[in-house]
């Protein structure tokens, strides 16, 4: 037997702050609240929901786990997600991949690449 993926979920500060920015990033909605502990956002068809877990510790070092997103046009997408409250953190490429590593309004780091979607 084999475990399926079912979500992915952000551990943050405060969910409901933090789905302001990522429901505007996603194009969708706040699909669960569960108190404003735990949300989870409305995914697109054939993508796995967002979920955003509040926590009481604050965010050290470079995340562990990001979540990878593709885009038809890379530096378009980071304009709009900066404009909505991302920083950028770096650019970087391999042969045949560039990607552009963001943080979130909380600091979580994330990746935006074009065609990788």
């Amino acid at each position: 037997m084999a475990i399926t993926m079912g979500m992915i979920t952000i551990d943050c500060a405060d969910p409901r702050s933090l789905a302001e920015f990522w429901t505007a990033a996603l194009g969708t909605t706040v699909a669960q609240d569960h108190g404003g502990e735990f949300l989870i956002l409305a995914p697109a068809e054939g993508r796995l929901p967002l979920g955003l877990q509040r926590v009481p510790e604050a965010r050290a070092g470079k995340n562990r786990v990001h979540v990878d997103f593709g885009c038809d046009d890379r530096q378009a997408e980071v304009k709009r997600l900066v404009g909505l409250g991302a920083k950028e953190v770096a650019e970087h490429q391999v042969p045949g991949l560039a990607w552009t590593v963001l943080t979130d309004p909380e600091g979580n780091e994330f990746c935006v690449s074009a065609g990788a979607h």
